[in-house]
């Protein structure tokens, strides 16, 4: 019997190409709604032929990753199937909030303490600089700057953990957050004592992680969570509170006098 030899298969260019950007996508270089180069800068920063870079956008398309449009290439909420209809399950229950946090806090916990070992220089230079960008808008008193800076921070820490699950699932929630799904960003930076407290809770998960101190990274983290459940909680708390008062109040014309 003759050994049969399979013939060698060469990749196409196009498929090599879709497979850096696909690569580029995993590891976050560029994230969902974000809009890649035009096709001639995207075909110069690649060194491709245009004609080669169409093909590939298109096969990441049919992959889901990107859509093209006369208004350029987008990648795509790709988790967008999973998130949406999640969304609209969390925002009916109060009660989820309390495991959104807790879940936040196992999984963000670690990925600051993995922040801590494996970030690299520049992502320290990143979290330094975005704490810096944090402190000035709490100075100023930009409650949407600075709300919008927390939410760039827990993003540098989930890169710098450098575990794709934990980037690409956090990122999803972080966008539930943008969208006030689970609580209102605004009110909780808009509280004076409270503001000063996140404020240094950030400090310190900063410090921590790029001084490279595992231990501490993840308890800073782990505390800074149960403080933003426990202050949510007090909120509903008092909303509920309110509610009633005005309910007793507002009673005229349901009892018989």
């Amino acid at each position: 019997m003759r050994d049969v030899i399979e013939p060698l298969r060469t990749q196409k260019l196009a498929e090599l190409i879709a497979e850096h950007i696909e690569r580029m996508i995993l590891e976050g270089v560029v994230g969902p709604g974000e809009r890649l180069g035009s096709e001639r800068d995207l075909a110069e920063r690649l060194e491709v032929s245009r004609p080669s870079l169409r093909e590939a956008l298109q096969i990441l398309e049919a992959r889901g990753l990107v859509s093209t449009s006369r208004g350029g290439t987008v990648v795509t909420r790709f988790l967008a199937p999973l998130t949406d209809p999640l969304a609209v399950l969390l925002r009916s229950n109060a009660q989820v909030t309390n495991d959104y946090f807790e879940y936040r806090e196992a999984v963000e916990s670690k990925a600051a303490g993995l922040a801590a070992i494996r970030a690299t220089e520049p992502e320290r230079t990143a979290i330094r600089s975005c704490l810096a960008a944090m402190e000035q808008a709490h100075d100023l008193d930009d409650v949407r700057a600075e709300a919008e800076a927390d939410l760039d921070f827990h993003r540098l820490i989930y890169e710098a953990s450098h575990n794709l699950v934990i980037l690409h699932v956090m990122r999803a929630f972080a966008e539930m957050l943008r969208r006030d799904i689970f609580f209102s960003r605004t009110r909780l930076f808009s509280q004076a004592g409270i503001r000063e407290t996140l404020l240094a809770q950030h400090r310190a998960i900063g410090e921590a992680v790029v001084s490279g101190e595992e231990a501490r990274s993840a308890k800073a983290s782990a505390a800074h969570l149960r403080f933003t459940m426990a202050t949510i909680e007090r909120f509903r708390r008092d909303e509920a509170r309110v509610e009633v008062a005005l309910r007793r109040l507002s009673r005229d014309g349901l009892v018989a006098g």
